[in-house]
């Protein structure tokens, strides 16, 4: 990279973040950003993106041929997994209600189950390779998905306040996501992007102007009543 190149990148975690117009940000840790979006929407891939790989492929270890069950397909997170999962040649089972199951389904889900109409365990008939979980719900629908799990699988979890489970009988690993920076999967994501195999979905733009009532547009049924307490060793950071 070359002073006045643009450039994306996923800064470290280690102080409150906020929405800036300008930012210093380690070399390091940027990685050049694609060429066939506008250089806002890109803004959009580091954070979800690196999540959604991260947890895919360097937890969960999944490989071609495999098939995978991604449970809150239908948010940010999940709009990557989707896409990567099938990719790499994984069979892509996502849950996502009725308003976001047409976007899953573009995204190149297999088969996408309403969460809300269905029991997930007894929708998924075969055994699945690796569970993906990216939606809040309780401990004990986490643990009775992770039976659909086979042996020698893997349980990857995004939420923060409760830990994946695992099995050692069966030998099942349980993993929780930390997103950690990395260029060089980042610079992977971009390509993945101006080759056409990856899409950022962008729902809404704004203005830094506009970002004090930027989640006005946000349905109140959206926003949980009762969050989750947040463990004493979590600190949440400002979204």
């Amino acid at each position: 990279m070359a002073v006045g190149d643009e450039v994306v990148g996923f800064l470290p975690m280690i102080g409150d973040g906020a929405a800036a117009e300008y930012v210093i940000a380690p070399a390091e840790v940027l990685a050049a950003a694609p060429s066939s979006v506008p250089l806002a929407d890109a803004a959009a891939l580091p954070l979800v993106g690196l999540i959604a790989w991260q947890a895919l492929f360097e937890l969960g270890e999944l490989t071609a041929g495999q098939r995978v069950l991604i449970t809150g397909a239908g948010g940010a997170v999940g709009a990557y997994a989707v896409q990567l999962a099938k990719n790499a040649g994984a069979h892509v089972i996502a849950t996502a209600s009725s308003r976001s199951a047409n976007r899953v389904r573009a995204a190149g889900a297999d088969e996408v189950l309403d969460h809300t109409a269905t029991d997930v365990v007894d929708a998924v008939t075969q055994p699945v390779d690796l569970l993906l979980n990216l939606a809040p719900i309780e401990p004990s629908q986490l643990a009775d998905q992770a039976a659909l799990v086979r042996s020698g699988g893997a349980v990857v979890n995004t939420t923060v306040w409760m830990q994946a489970p695992s099995d050692e009988a069966r030998h099942v690993r349980g993993l929780n996501v930390f997103v950690r920076s990395d260029a060089k999967q980042l610079a992977g994501l971009v390509a993945a992007i101006d080759r056409g195999e990856l899409h950022i979905d962008i729902s809404r733009r704004i203005q830094p102007k506009d970002l004090p009532n930027g989640t006005e547009h946000v349905p109140s049924s959206w926003i949980p009543k009762s969050p989750k307490p947040w463990p004493r060793w979590a600190k949440r950071w400002p979204a």
